[in-house]
């Protein structure tokens, strides 16, 4: 009989995955269970999930609450479309919910599958609103450099890494990146008032260069996530709001991986006095444990849009999982948990304590440029220089070597990619203890690799 890890390299194809290397070498592991932080493998062995999977099981595995839900709707109602205005139970609770939450005044809330396709949906919508309205020429979407916002071929567009274009004729045209707010880097040597002052000017510039009335919308992440946990310097939002304002450009805040409390507020829109006229969600709104997402739009853009119907006819986009009422009852019982349990409260002070640890445990490290985050979202930046920051050559691929390394002391990290940056996002539920065992492996595992930098003969401590 074949192996777990024989009948994977046969059948599976992965994502965001190297795959002639996987090819030959596997998977490592093949988890088969999960409870509160740990995952387990085939082979029996634990692993502390440091990333929360991939910063959506907020709430931890094995939650039966969850489960129970999921199995009582499969049982009640397995599924029920949307289209032509049919509707179930759970898809209505779920939206009166989200919208009752939501952290700026919204109006409806659109259903989908994954934070890419919501994103899709936005710029859908968007070209929509500017159609209604009019302007047809009001197209081009505004994103950041190392966005990520997903790896459709709109939301792969919008993203601002390397990887989800290469091959695949990524970005399209109509997508433009504007720098990102980037403090180690981009705004080296600048108090956050120039910084925020030197990103505001070149969003104008982009702006300009392109026409104001060519430009539909702009997307951005509260805190970045993939492009390196990017935390925006202070009075970023509101500066960025006025001009698109003052260009009638719309704002779409994507809160999948920020939403439902993962900096220690419900959202980031709360944290950074975001106003946007679009919210994306995902990741956060079932933990994890059924695929969901969700496009909240204002009422101005949904009585724009509704007074379509009267050109365009029927409104003619959506999926046929939209409002699946199984991930509706997930997000319910999901929702439950995380105010039952008064997780957000925790994450602002598990959040303070990771920060802390860190910051003690990297702080002084020759190899560490910056420690930053907020909440359960952090990250930790590699250079080969401190004072100013120099890049380590990317082939040597640091990040990725430290994260393999803590692995093998049985913590799950993630190196980011186009920079030597590595995350932490661990569920909401995890204890001070399992913080310190994440951060001590981190920092054993930088030190293996720091010695095998010197060793190589590519690094020596500065003098």
């Amino acid at each position: 009989m074949s192996s777990l890890s024989e009948l994977d390299r046969r059948y599976l194809f992965h994502p965001m995955t190297a795959l002639a290397t996987h090819e030959q070498s596997g998977p490592a592991p093949v988890i088969i269970r999960g409870e509160g932080a740990w995952l387990e493998d085939a082979e029996g062995r634990r692993y502390l999930d440091a990333m929360a999977g991939l910063w959506c099981v907020n709430v931890g595995y094995g939650r039966k609450e969850i489960a129970e839900a999921l199995e009582r709707q499969a049982s009640t109602l397995s599924y029920c479309h949307t289209f032509s205005g049919v509707s179930s139970d759970q898809a209505i609770l779920l939206a009166q919910r989200l919208i009752e939450m939501a952290p700026v005044p919204m109006s409806k809330v659109f259903f989908g599958n994954s934070g890419s396709d919501a994103n899709d949906s936005a710029v859908k919508l968007v070209w929509y609103y500017q159609n209604v309205r009019g302007k047809p020429k009001k197209k081009k979407i505004i994103a950041r450099e190392r966005a990520y916002h997903g790896v459709t071929i709109v939301s792969g567009s919008l993203t601002g890494l390397h990887g989800p274009h290469a091959g695949f004729d990524l970005p399209l045209p109509f997508v433009k990146h504007t720098t990102a707010p980037r403090p180690l880097w981009e705004g080296a040597g600048l108090t956050d008032a120039e910084f925020v002052a030197r990103l505001v000017d070149d969003l104008e510039q982009l702006i300009q260069a392109e026409g104001p009335n060519t430009i539909g919308a702009m997307v951005a992440e509260p805190v970045m996530g993939a492009g390196g946990v990017i935390v925006p310097p202070e009075g970023y939002f509101p500066a960025i709001k006025e001009v698109l304002k003052r260009h009638d450009i719309l704002l779409i805040a994507d809160e999948v991986i920020t939403g439902f409390g993962r900096l220690g507020s419900p959202f980031g829109t709360d944290v950074f006095g975001i106003e946007p006229d679009l919210i994306v969600l995902a990741k956060g709104v079932t933990s994890g444990y059924a695929p969901l997402s969700g496009l909240m739009v204002s009422e101005e853009v949904w009585r724009t849009v509704v007074s379509g119907e009267e050109r365009f006819g029927v409104f003619g986009h959506g999926f046929t999982y939209t409002a699946h009422p199984g991930p509706a009852a997930a997000a319910l019982a999901n929702l439950d948990v995380i105010e039952n349990d008064q997780l957000v409260d925790q994450v602002a002070s598990r959040g303070a304590y990771l920060k802390e640890r860190l910051l003690e445990a990297f702080g002084d490290h020759p190899l560490v440029g910056d420690v930053r985050g907020m909440g359960l979202m952090c990250g930790v930046e590699f250079v080969s220089e401190r004072d100013p920051a120099v890049a380590f050559d990317p082939s040597l691929k640091v990040a990725g070597r430290i994260t393999k390394e803590a692995f093998e002391r049985s913590v799950i990290g993630r190196a980011l990619p186009q920079t030597d940056t590595i995350s932490f996002s661990p569920p909401f539920i995890i204890s001070e203890e399992e913080i310190d065992t994440a951060v001590t492996a981190f920092r054993e595992a930088t030190d293996v690799v720091t010695q095998q930098l010197v060793d190589e003969g590519v690094w020596r401590p500065e003098a």
